[in-house]
């Protein structure tokens, strides 16, 4: 390995590698050409991700992290814009051990039918991923943080019509300057 070569491990639950791949590699190859990286991905899920430019490795980190956690690629590769970001929140540090605590927040965060999740990424201009024990949340770095205040408001047990009254109020603040 030459001296200015860098690479990254990590692993990605198993039903997602499929997805990093995607048809005949060709997710795989958007990601390297973008990236201008090399992934090497196992079937047991474990990549590793080498190229030359710091920044750009740290990004198709991250395309890769986002897909793991269960976000279409395309939308994961909103990464590659300079001002967007991913967040992960994890659900353990509410839920706890608590199977039962752990399915509830996650049914609050989806809302029923998908709505709690949908209106939260119309309000916020984000995409949220709910999967395993985490939230993912990709946007715009701004909206992003907003978005991952919305969804702890929620885990911490906020009415959806509070959380969703404080996005707009937000949302009118950052239109309008106020």
């Amino acid at each position: 390995m030459e001296s200015n070569e860098f690479s990254y491990e990590l692993k990605i639950p198993q039903e997602r590698v499929a997805v990093l791949i995607g048809t005949d590699g060709e997710t795989k190859k958007e990601i390297e050409f973008a990236s201008k990286c090399i992934l090497d991905i196992s079937k047991e899920g474990d990549v590793t991700i080498s190229g030359e430019d710091a920044l750009l490795l740290y990004t198709a980190r991250e395309i890769v992290h986002a897909i793991g956690r269960g976000f279409n690629p395309k939308i994961a590769l909103y990464l590659l814009k300079t001002d967007y970001a991913f967040e992960i929140i994890d659900m353990k540090d509410v839920a706890g051990k608590s199977k039962n605590t752990l399915q509830r927040l996650k049914g609050r965060v989806i809302g029923k039918g998908g709505k709690s999740r949908e209106e939260i990424e119309r309000l916020t201009d984000t995409y949220i991923s709910v999967y395993g024990k985490t939230i993912g949340v990709i946007g715009e770095t701004m909206q992003v943080s907003l978005a991952r205040e919305a969804i702890a408001m929620l885990l911490g047990g906020s009415m959806h019509k509070t959380v969703y009254q404080f996005l707009e109020k937000k949302k009118k603040e950052m239109m309008f300057g106020t």
